[in-house]
């Protein structure tokens, strides 16, 4: 199994049908593979051997394409890194995940080179044209590399609110089974759809649902580099990066409930569990508590965190840390954070009731919090 496999197959069946779009210029399936397929072998070329880390610092540019699906053909786990992150940080990704090689976009060169330098890391600058510059003289890698089912493909940092953030390991069936998913049945995508890309490729949902879901229909993916809230349209769902993202989603075919984050999707269970005992007894629908995910989208570990990840994984359930009710129709709910509450009178009171009621009076516009 390999990931990358989406890649390939869509260039056989639509060639020459757009797979991304950034303003007036476009990539073709066929120049996606053949790309691509020319990074695996800038890769081998440099040293890059299956189940090395390779960091990718872009934005919703092709280039990101290019490099995740070169990277996976070659066998390497991608490592993918907010551009915005400074040099610290970038030191501290590339450090925790053993990435000797970093590809970072121009505009945010100087943080990355440092960072890299601190990692002892190499680092490429991609700006407009220089990758293809680089690709043209590679070798192209035509044939995928095998990876078992359960290898990992991306290692996926958490940003979580406290401690160092951990990278959960997403392997090749967790991705690939989770982007079909919401490809064929979520989505219900074909190669006539265009696909605002407007969430961030580095995050889970902007890898899943954004770029592996347009490349497994053959789809159109259309860039935007900076998300615009005027162009944009929301879609409610919920998972983590830990559940390669989507756990849940509002369905066509059911139905949404606004507000709701829907039900369960195929081969995915959830529930909600008192956070307070010792055996994670599940709730009545209508009352709070933990949820908790079991499934084929569930990672395999936590990157080299062997006890974080038995504290998070137990008896096959990932233990999100987020609070929400189900209701009789099996529709989640999120209220907030297990973190994130507050005790008041022996009564927990999460911010997310708080700011419903605020929310109802007509003079608050919006209610924000900051952790």
């Amino acid at each position: 199994m390999n990931l990358a496999s989406h890649v390939v197959d869509s260039a056989r069946i639509h060639p020459d049908r757009a797979a991304l779009r950034l303003g007036d210029a476009a990539v073709s399936y066929r120049a996606l593979d053949q790309g691509s397929a020319r990074m695996a072998g800038v890769l081998h070329d440099r040293g890059v051997k299956p189940g090395d880390r390779v960091a990718v610092m872009l934005p919703n540019v092709p280039e990101f394409a290019l490099a995740y699906f070169g990277v996976l053909r070659a066998g390497g786990i991608v490592v993918p890194m907010n551009p915005l992150l400074k040099s610290r940080e970038v030191a501290y990704y590339l450090g925790d995940s053993g990435a000797r090689l970093l590809f970072a976009w121009h505009t945010f060169a100087d943080e990355a080179r440092t960072g890299a330098q601190q990692a002892e890391a190499e680092s490429v600058v991609v700006s407009p044209g220089s990758l293809d510059e680089l690709l043209v003289s590679a070798r192209p890698t035509e044939h995928l590399t095998d990876r078992h089912e359960d290898a990992t493909a991306v290692i996926l940092y958490t940003s979580g609110t406290t401690g160092q953030p951990k990278g959960a390991e997403l392997t090749h069936a967790n991705l690939t089974r989770n982007c079909d998913i919401v490809a064929t049945e979520l989505f219900r995508l074909t190669a006539d759809d265009v696909i605002f890309g407007g969430l961030p490729l580095f995050h889970a949902f902007g890898q899943t649902c954004i770029l592996n879901a347009a490349v497994t229909a053959g789809a159109c993916l259309t860039l935007l580099p900076r998300f615009d809230a005027g162009k944009a349209l929301g879609i409610e769902g919920y998972g983590t990066s830990e559940t390669s993202p989507v756990a849940s989603f509002n369905t066509l075919q059911a139905g949404p409930k606004p507000g709701s984050v829907g039900i369960p999707i195929r081969g995915v269970e959830m529930r909600v569990v008192d956070k307070d005992s010792m055996d994670s007894k599940e709730v009545p629908h209508g009352e709070t508590g933990e949820i908790t995910i079991r499934g084929h989208n569930v990672m395999k570990r936590y990157w080299q965190r062997p006890e974080a990840t038995a504290a998070a994984i137990r008896d096959g359930w990932f233990y999100t840390g987020d609070i929400g009710r189900v209701d009789q129709d099996g529709y989640f709910w999120i209220v907030g954070w297990t973190k994130d509450v507050i005790i008041r009178g022996g009564y927990n009171v999460y911010p997310r009731e708080v700011e419903d009621v605020l929310y109802e009076h007509p003079a608050v516009a919006d209610a924000l919090r900051s952790r």
